[in-house]
């Protein structure tokens, strides 16, 4: 399976080591997997992956709110209805789970089925969650 992590921290970096954990996860199980820079890139590519996970954390210590680049690379990214997701939130901050709810919110605004969603505590967390794709 084709699966896109988009890699969506709070400010504009490099896909942090959680990430690069997911996707090394995924990959463990035979997937094909490639991680997706959310404020360097748009989402054109979405749609022709199998399964996409996005994976980002929250914008301050006492925010919900999804990074900006979260909303732009999903609404760029035209045929996203129906697509089967994941949808991942670092642990940080205090209100993490609405972050989370926030994030899955705005993947199913898409069009997207979101049938799969966690709290990554770690990079080794996060690789365990990436092996539990195929489960």
């Amino acid at each position: 399976m084709r699966v896109a992590v988009v890699s969506a921290p709070a400010a504009r970096r490099p896909p942090p080591d959680y990430v690069k954990a997911l996707a090394k996860g995924m990959s463990a199980m035979g997937h094909a997997v490639d991680i997706i820079d959310a404020w360097a890139e748009d989402g054109m590519r979405l749609p022709g992956y199998d399964y996409v996970a996005v994976a980002t954390e929250t914008v301050s210590l006492f925010s919900r709110d999804v990074p900006e680049a979260v909303g732009k690379i999903l609404s760029s990214g035209s045929g996203l209805g129906g697509k089967k997701s994941a949808a991942f939130v670092k642990k940080g901050g205090l209100r993490f789970g609405r972050t989370l709810s926030t994030l899955m919110r705005a993947m199913e605004k898409e069009g997207m089925v979101v049938n799969w969603s966690d709290i990554l505590l770690s990079a080794p967390h996060a690789e365990a969650m990436g092996k539990r794709i195929g489960a």
